[in-house]
């Protein structure tokens, strides 16, 4: 009730906003902004290795199939509620990856993708709970942030050797967790990869602050990046990227920065995010396309 009261006080006060103001990359540095949107799309490439190793080698789909659903379930998010974009991952996955990879093994991977998501925030959310120049509020909310992400590491280190206990090892449910549970190793790797992702897309959120004159802080980037993120962990929104938008506007307006300027950032944020996803999901549609297009070829 709470984010679905977020969601709709945010879009009736973009709407208001953007009916004065106008479309808030109208007048924003369009080189910046492109440089924004590059290192988005990069930041999906990073998260599509890292979730690559979250599946056993038997049943891994290729980065192309994942950064597609990564990409697919962005742009589904502007229009489906929250926890929706994971049933997109999933249908993107089977229909690319093919009868390897199963729907309780994608789902799986899905949830220890979201235990590695909130683990790599942590060092980012730290290092925004312990800077001097955010409020009192913003930091304190960075830290809760930062002490989830240390929940979920704990999770990751004591889930192989839970599944792989004497006293689970006979139910057929544990012996299914312990063939596709993360070895340590591919977990440190996944681990690097999706922190990869975050500063990236971190960088990418202090290039457009700068295009919209907004403000020049990495630390204001990682808050609005950490409170966008931490949203995805409600079981219940009314839709993913209103949500994120809706936190990320709401650490702006804590940080000191005016409403309009605010809710201009999240709004330009999403839609580029957006943008993005879709660029990604293009060119993984034609790349795979073309490539089956010349097997057939092969194949007169």
């Amino acid at each position: 009730m709470g984010s679905a009261v977020l969601a709709v006080g945010i879009a009736v006060l973009a709407a208001r906003h953007f009916a004065d103001a106008g479309w808030p990359l109208a007048n924003a540095n369009l080189k910046l902004v492109a440089a924004a949107g590059a290192l988005f799309v990069v930041a999906y490439a990073f998260k599509a290795f890292g979730w690559e190793r979250l599946f056993v080698p038997a049943e891994r789909p290729g980065p192309l199939a994942l950064a597609a659903a990564g990409g697919a379930a962005c742009v589904s998010g502007a229009a489906l509620p929250g926890r929706f974009d994971d049933v997109v991952r999933v249908a993107v996955v089977r229909r690319w990856a093919g009868p390897q990879s199963g729907v309780g093994t994608v789902c799986f991977s899905l949830f220890m993708l979201g235990l590695i998501d909130t683990a790599a925030l942590m060092p980012l959310a730290s290092s925004a709970a312990a800077s001097g120049e955010m409020s009192t509020g913003v930091r304190a909310a960075m830290a809760v942030v930062a002490v989830a992400g240390f929940g979920a590491a704990v999770v990751i280190a004591v889930l192989p050797r839970l599944v792989a206990s004497g006293r689970l090892i006979r139910f057929r449910l544990a012996r299914w967790l312990g063939e596709r549970t993360t070895c340590p190793r591919d977990a440190w790797k996944a681990w690097l990869l999706v922190l990869g992702s975050w500063l990236t897309r971190a960088l990418a959120l202090f290039l457009l602050l700068a295009a919209l004159d907004v403000t020049l802080s990495f630390g204001l980037a990682v808050a609005f990046l950490c409170a966008a993120a931490a949203t995805g962990a409600l079981p219940v929104a009314p839709a993913g990227a209103a949500t994120q938008a809706g936190a990320g506007a709401a650490i702006l307006m804590a940080s000191g920065i005016g409403t309009s300027q605010a809710i201009s950032f999240a709004v330009a944020a999403q839609a580029l995010l957006i943008v993005a996803g879709a660029a990604v999901l293009l060119f993984a549609a034609a790349f795979q396309g073309g490539r089956r297009l010349r097997i057939a070829r092969a194949s007169r």
